[in-house]
């Protein structure tokens, strides 16, 4: 790809809620790609990259106009998950010897953020180099959580067209804090069925099992002889959803992701300690078929306030939450 040139960026409206707060939708394009985001949830709605053919096609799973993200129960279609994102066994979790009680919104446990999480908050944007910014506060209180958390995600697009994601944020009491992009990617095209045939390869050696909950047991078991050994590129199948324990010593991408067909290629590396592998066996073709993205979210592990053993999720006053993943796109 061609790199070296300015960003192009700009804005327009994309539609207006029932309270008549207005949504915007940020272009940006550089070297090759083009990203659409929102100010509604932080979505990522579309990504175009070329394959090998030099065809532009949307590998990103996306909706088509506001009132479908604001109706759309459950996936998360590229949204900025938040103020926690994966679960909290029982909603509730101790810190700093209190217990704190969250919102319930997946049968008994916490998952993404809530009832309204930071999926359904529009948030402030501002133009930065690169790319745009979005900012919020989340108050003290809300959906159950400590502190009032001033939070912001710059979009950026890098000189060789990848997309940056770089989360900020800050805290007046003590909190937990776990922040990840949701988009589903299908390198073949959005609308080009299942993504189960893309081949990938993850540099992790152990993932955290999880129950019939999707809750972590507390253990690491090691990927050898199992299934969810991608430490060498094959094809992903499906029926997962598990949270991967990346490398902390490895050399190159935590992730790759390519299709075979196109040849687009998806290399992800991320200052994060985990990523989980989301299959979406349960798509129903409403808009998409089962298997129809690969979500591979950057992150901390799940129910981390409730796992000592994992790394922690504790901001506190006067710390800053930096966290930084990075979407590089190719052919081969």
């Amino acid at each position: 790809m061609e790199t070296g040139l300015s960003t192009a960026i700009r804005t327009e409206l994309f539609g207006t809620l029932a309270d008549g707060t207005a949504v915007h939708r940020w272009t940006l394009e550089r070297a090759g790609t083009r990203v659409r985001v929102l100010t509604y949830g932080g979505v990522v709605q579309s990504v175009e990259v070329p394959g090998r053919d030099g065809v532009r096609a949307d590998v990103a799973l996306g909706l088509p106009d506001l009132a479908a993200y604001t109706t759309s129960s459950g996936p998360y279609f590229g949204a900025l998950v938040g103020r926690y994102a994966n679960r909290i066994a029982s909603g509730s979790f101790v810190l700093d010897g209190r217990t704190h009680r969250v919102t319930r919104n997946e049968g008994r446990n916490h998952v993404h953020g809530g009832a309204r999480g930071f999926d359904k908050r529009v948030w402030q944007a501002r133009e930065v180099s690169g790319g745009v910014e979005l900012s919020l506060v989340a108050e003290d209180g809300e959906e159950g959580f400590p502190g009032r958390l001033a939070v912001s995600a710059a979009y950026t697009l890098d000189g060789d067209g990848a997309l940056r994601i770089t989360y900020r944020a800050t805290t007046d009491a003590p909190t937990v804090l776990n922040l990840t992009n949701h988009t589903y990617w299908n390198l073949a095209g959005a609308d080009s069925g299942s993504a189960s045939g893309h081949t990938l390869r993850i540099a992790a050696g152990r993932i955290t099992p999880a129950d019939d909950e999707s809750l972590p047991t507390g253990e690491f078991l090691p990927v050898d002889g199992t299934r969810f050994d991608f430490r060498e590129p094959r094809t992903v199948g499906t029926r997962y959803d598990h949270n991967y324990v990346l490398d902390a010593d490895a050399d190159g991408p935590a992730a790759e992701l390519c299709d075979p067909v196109s040849g687009r290629v998806l290399t992800i590396t991320t200052t994060e300690p985990g990523l989980q592998l989301y299959t979406a066996d349960h798509f129903d073709g409403r808009p998409y078929g089962p298997c129809a993205g690969i979500a591979l979210e950057t992150q901390h592990f799940p129910d981390s306030p409730n796992r000592p053993q994992f790394p922690s999720t504790v901001l506190r006053p006067g710390e800053e939450y930096v966290s930084a993943t990075v979407h590089g796109f190719s052919v081969r």
